[in-house]
């Protein structure tokens, strides 16, 4: 198989995997708190600055309540390389694990330049250089404020 049909393949999968469970995931959306939301906020922080300690670059948290039906937060940062990449998404659900948190979803955790793992109120974006210039989510989302938030380094 070439590298255009692996590619395609892997982006089919992404895709299908952010589609899974819409009526689940709204359903749990509909049953939203101001107290869930926080729990939500302080997730994001906490991924920010474990991404920040695993070496991620260019990390933003857009707070996209009020915005989106999808989620609250988006963290999104890029990775230096496959392996870096996938130690941060195991990382992450390491210490959601510890938290009580799993995800709902993952995609592209074996060997993507785009992961993600969705939280339903936290969705995680993890991207090579060249996959972040190329979708540009935080552009898309260009009128979510930004959550200011300070690296634990």
């Amino acid at each position: 198989m070439g590298q255009r049909a692996v590619h395609a393949k892997r982006q089919e999968r992404l895709a299908k995997a952010l589609s899974l469970g819409h009526e689940h995931r709204v359903a749990r959306r509909d049953a939203a708190t101001i107290e869930s939301q926080l729990r939500a906020r302080k997730f994001a922080i906490e991924v920010a600055r474990l991404m920040a300690d695993d070496k991620c670059e260019d990390l933003i948290i857009l707070d996209l309540a009020g915005i989106s039906g999808v989620c609250d937060f988006f963290v999104i940062g890029t990775g230096t390389s496959d392996r870096q990449m996938r130690a941060v998404a195991d990382n992450i659900e390491e210490m959601g694990k510890k938290r009580g948190e799993r995800p709902f979803s993952t995609a592209g955790l074996e060997g993507s330049s785009w992961m993600v793992l969705d939280y339903v109120d936290v969705v995680i974006h993890l991207f090579d250089g060249e996959a972040r210039n190329f979708y540009e989510l935080e552009t898309l989302w260009g009128d979510a404020p930004r959550v200011e938030w300070e690296s634990s380094r």
